[in-house]
């Protein structure tokens, strides 16, 4: 199969699902591609066709809106689809994609990438045993299936999630044991003129809060957890008071939710040419895009926390900035939105973003034999004396020792192997880039993309004479 539209969409979140909306009322033809079996991303995410009825949540209606929204539309939605490559040949993007098992082909005169972001976890030793869940991995479990990580649960991380997924486990029935989050009530108060700007969110923050409160559930402002203790499951924590400097109590939980802001994905970006720079305020390395979305790229265009975490919010009013400028660029009339909202809500999720700024206390728990690498199993001791030989870039590391050529393409364990080159060297942050990226995009199975052939037809030569 291959299809030719005038804009492909890299994602049904948020930003990409309003950008497809809003380019397709200028008559374009649309595709928007996404991994999920429906669209919403990961804060929008759609029920399980396995549940029956549940309450409703201010997510799951915004997600219900914009999936009817997408039905309604014009737009061609390939949902269960895996973007692995792109390209851009003939003034064309091609966009190599797996779908039901079978590797084809989209064409399109214009490209956005709408790709989100992923969550960083801090490592601590432990963290590997079972029973730990990332906090937004634990959200995937309340939104998609009202699934618990555990009966006892210790949440610990930065931000507003440790508050709303600690909410959410005692909406579903569960106990929270502790919340444990290295903010303090200082830097909450820091942000409180941004948060101003978002009244409804922070009243609803407030009733998570004030829910933790009354139920009993300790909030340990200015901790962190220093150790997961058990062997084949999480059998409690180990906690750190950060300003102190002294240990925390120890708390009993049969599983823990971890998670310390989020990492925009600009990989596709990156490996499409588009300039990155180091801005730790927007989530770390961030592509360089115009408000409109566009790109140093010809025909490519960003939108959503794929280029700077801004929230939810601010990712879908981007996304009709986005589509009805690139419907303005392919010649169509399309309205030119005010930016106003946007800026609005890109200054409240930059506040709440900016509650998740690395903290080298944090770093400070790592332990030698603390594992960084999962997919490789390499510890922070190996990645050290891969340093200290002379590996002083991120792709050094990677072409020494493996790191970040594991399943995930080293996306949980890229930035903190970055910090750690930045600690060894005594170079900044901002001069140790990620690694170069390069296809596939996206874990694949090599028959699925290698498609159908018999091997009697393919063009071998025959040896040459001796």
């Amino acid at each position: 199969m291959s299809d030719s539209f005038d804009i492909a969409i890299v994602g049904a979140g948020p930003a990409g699902g309003h950008a497809a909306l809003s380019a397709v009322k200028s008559g374009l033809r649309v595709v928007l591609l996404d991994e999920q079996a429906a669209a919403g991303g990961q804060v929008w995410r759609c029920k399980s066709t396995s549940i029956v009825s549940a309450p409703m949540t201010p997510e799951s209606l915004a997600g219900n809106t914009l999936r009817k929204a997408l039905a309604e539309s014009a737009v061609t939605h390939h949902h269960d689809t895996r973007v692995w490559d792109i390209r851009r040949e003939d003034d064309q993007w091609q966009l190599q994609i797996l779908k039901n098992a079978k590797s084809s082909q989209i064409h399109a005169r214009s490209l956005i990438l709408a790709t989100g972001a992923r969550e960083h976890v801090q490592p601590v030793p432990g963290w590997t045993t079972p029973g730990v869940i990332g906090l937004a991995g634990a959200t995937a479990l309340f939104k998609q299936s009202l699934t618990l990580p555990g009966k006892r649960t210790v949440v610990s991380g930065t931000g507003p999630l440790v508050f709303y997924v600690a909410s959410e486990i005692r909406r579903l029935g569960g106990t929270v044991a502790a919340v444990v989050t290295p903010n303090s009530r200082t830097d909450w108060a820091r942000v409180l003129p941004a948060m101003a700007l978002q009244p409804k969110l922070v009243a609803r923050g407030a009733l998570w809060v004030a829910d933790l409160m009354l139920a009993g559930a300790p909030i340990l402002w200015g901790h962190a957890v220093s150790r997961v203790s058990g062997h084949d499951h999480a059998t409690g924590v180990a906690t750190r008071n950060l300003a102190r400097g002294t240990d925390g109590p120890s708390i009993e939980a049969d599983s823990v939710c971890l998670g310390h802001g989020l990492i925009p994905n600009i990989e596709a970006a990156q490996m499409l040419g588009v300039p990155i720079r180091h801005d730790p305020a927007l989530g770390g390395w961030v592509p360089e895009a115009e408000p409109d979305g566009r790109t140093p790229v010809e025909g490519l265009y960003l939108c959503g926390d794929g280029c700077g975490i801004r929230g939810v919010t601010a990712a879908g009013l981007q996304g009709t900035l986005v589509g009805a400028r690139v419907a303005r660029d392919l010649g169509k009339s399309s309205p030119k939105p005010s930016l106003r909202p946007w800026q609005r809500a890109a200054r409240f999720g930059q506040a709440m973003t900016a509650l998740s700024l690395p903290r080298p206390d944090l770093e400070a728990l790592s332990t030698d034999d603390l594992i960084l690498c999962r997919c490789e199993s390499l510890t922070r001791a190996d990645i050290i004396a891969e340093i200290d030989t002379g590996a002083a870039s991120t792709n050094a590391v990677k072409s020494g020792r493996r790191a970040c050529m594991g399943p995930c393409g080293g996306k949980y364990c890229q930035s903190v192997i970055a910090t750690l080159i930045a600690d060894r060297t005594g170079k900044d942050a901002k001069d140790i880039p990620p690694p170069t990226p390069r296809p596939p995009l996206r874990p694949i199975p090599l028959g699925q993309a290698a498609g159908a052939f018999d091997y009697d037809d393919l063009p071998i030569p025959k040896p040459a004479p001796l």
